[in-house]
């Protein structure tokens, strides 16, 4: 174990009902130089277009992650083993102006990139995305995506807006921040304005797998073929929580039905090991639509999930 490694605080110490809560009760550090990865914060709900609530988002997963522990007994990582993990805290948006708020979370995101801490980021609406794709693009170049999501977010415009939740991944394209033949959307459904909606991905050369190829199946084979597709460089993991089916994550903004299963969801998460994941984030949480925490309580496994497939993560014997 590396000395100056962070442990999550353990239940022994201080009771899980008790402390701050931080994520998986990890210290809070200022510094993004001192980490390898470091779980970040954006409260951000100006670009939802249905329900609002994602501001509330960071904070209660943040809640709900006291039950985590630091090992993954099913893929024996180890991830407080060898990285340095710790909370950065929240990215301070304006809430009173969007294109400001995405101008911030691009600055933070440029600090803590250029400090070399791979992010994972509590969300906040999915218009984040776009932010930390620049920020991240000025490193490493054009990235490669799996997309988990019931929705494509591709929209030219959302009531002649630009930026809003429902066009990050047409910006992210347009800027020439994504590489398209290695981009993956997994999860898509629902109903659409045109019988073409989700070709104008396939156009672009997107692996599109809409939700009806996943039902009744193990996804890990889906998961092999994905990381064969989107590696060869560097890669960002994106999970809206409505990818998952509201029976599981009621608490988001733009429900549908018929989504993924939970275990189908951790078989994607798990088959990103061994790709060069350079960030991830977990977004569209809105815990004022599921008073009982299970959204954000799900949202909290799902960061340490894709934690626990970062590089240099190791697996214990």
């Amino acid at each position: 174990m590396t000395s100056n490694t962070h442990q999550p605080l353990g239940g022994n110490e201080m009771p899980r009902f008790g402390g701050i809560a931080t994520m998986m009760r990890l210290p809070t550090v200022a510094d993004p130089a001192s980490l390898d990865v470091g779980f970040v914060g954006v409260p951000l709900d100006q670009g939802t277009s249905n329900r609002s609530g994602t501001r509330f988002g960071p904070r209660q997963i943040r809640c709900e992650s006291v039950l985590l522990r630091p090992y993954n007994m099913a893929t024996r990582a180890a991830p407080f083993d060898a990285l340095r993990v710790a909370d950065l805290g929240d990215v301070a948006i304006n809430p009173y102006n969007l294109a400001d708020s995405v101008l911030r979370i691009e600055s933070a995101f440029d600090a803590i990139v250029a400090a070399q801490c791979k992010p994972i980021t509590l969300g906040g609406d999915h218009t984040i995305t776009l932010p930390i794709l620049r920020a991240l693009h000025r490193r490493h170049g054009r990235i490669g995506l799996i997309h988990i999501d019931a929705h494509a977010d591709v929209n030219d415009t959302m009531f002649g807006e630009k930026i809003a939740h429902g066009t990050t991944f047409r910006r992210a394209l347009e800027e020439g921040l994504i590489d398209p033949l290695r981009v993956a959307q997994i999860g898509l459904r629902g109903t659409g304005y045109t019988a073409e909606d989700f070709d104008w991905c396939r156009d672009q050369g997107f692996r599109v797998v809409q939700v009806e190829e996943c039902w009744g199946r193990s996804l890990a084979p889906l998961a092999a073929e994905l990381r064969e597709r989107v590696g060869g460089g560097p890669v960002y993991f994106t999970l809206d929580i409505d990818g998952i089916d509201p029976a599981f994550a009621p608490g988001t903004g733009t429900p549908e039905i018929a989504g993924l299963t939970v275990p189908q969801t951790l078989e994607l998460i798990r088959g990103a090991w061994g790709l060069d994941l350079v960030g991830a984030d977990v977004v569209e949480v809105s815990p004022p639509y599921d008073p009982c925490g299970t959204t954000a309580l799900l949202a909290a496994n799902l960061a340490f999930e894709l934690l626990c497939v970062m590089p240099g993560v190791p697996r214990r014997d």
